[in-house]
């Protein structure tokens, strides 16, 4: 599907026409407080990839919403399109290549995660936000990147929950979005027992240097 259009008329897109990824670009995804950041950082000093850095904290405050706290299911999606709509505003800014520590899986992994078997849901209006972060996913991220919790864990204020238990079941549902068939994007997993700085940006590089190679004129 390289190179193919998709088009959509789901709601509360800002940007409607897409193609495939083709470009070097690398989404690191996974829960919250696992060190995406860092690893953006150091792989975009490193090869000279921009670092394209998003913000769920900034859209939350934004709107004046904690993401600590629990919120209805109909406000829940609708943070989450805005948090989707600044993502793609900032992948959207002219770089050619570039690594960014968010992902749309990320956000259908934290909406999903809100709901209980008594949530009131809206199936339609779930399923086409679910339909959305995949063709975002595929629109601009090449290689995507699963960083598994690991590392010792923080307290910082304004951050999402920090409970173990929250972080494996966003990390589960994530696994599970990565493997979806309508998925076009290179993946690598982390293995969860590869917490050190230099040994996750050696396996991401592995991938990286082996899709320039095949991209590479004979």
């Amino acid at each position: 599907m390289s190179g193919s259009n998709v088009t959509t008329n789901l709601p509360f897109f800002e940007y409607n026409h897409y193609t495939i990824a083709t470009a070097m670009t690398i989404g690191l995804c996974g829960s919250h407080r696992t060190g995406k950041t860092t690893l953006a950082e150091e792989i975009s000093q490193r090869t000279g990839i921009p670092f394209v850095r998003t913000s769920t904290s900034e859209v939350f405050r934004e709107h004046r919403l904690d993401p600590s706290k629990p919120m209805e299911f109909d406000k829940r999606l609708w943070i989450q399109h805005k948090i989707l709509d600044a993502a793609e505003r900032a992948w959207n800014n002219g770089h050619k290549h570039f690594i960014t520590d968010r992902t749309p899986l990320d956000m259908a992994a934290y909406t999903l995660a809100d709901i209980q078997g008594s949530t009131e849901v809206d199936f339609g209006k779930l399923e086409g936000y679910l339909a959305r972060c995949i063709t975002v996913t595929n629109a601009f991220l090449k290689i995507l990147v699963l960083v598994q919790p690991g590392i010792p864990l923080v307290y910082e204020t304004g951050k999402a929950a920090l409970n173990e238990g929250y972080l494996e079941h966003l990390n589960f549902l994530i696994l599970g979005l990565c493997n979806d068939d309508r998925i076009k994007s290179t993946f690598l997993c982390l293995h969860r027992d590869v917490t050190d700085k230099e040994a996750r940006v050696k396996k991401v590089m592995e991938v990286v240097d082996t899709l320039r190679d095949d991209t590479r004129p004979c």
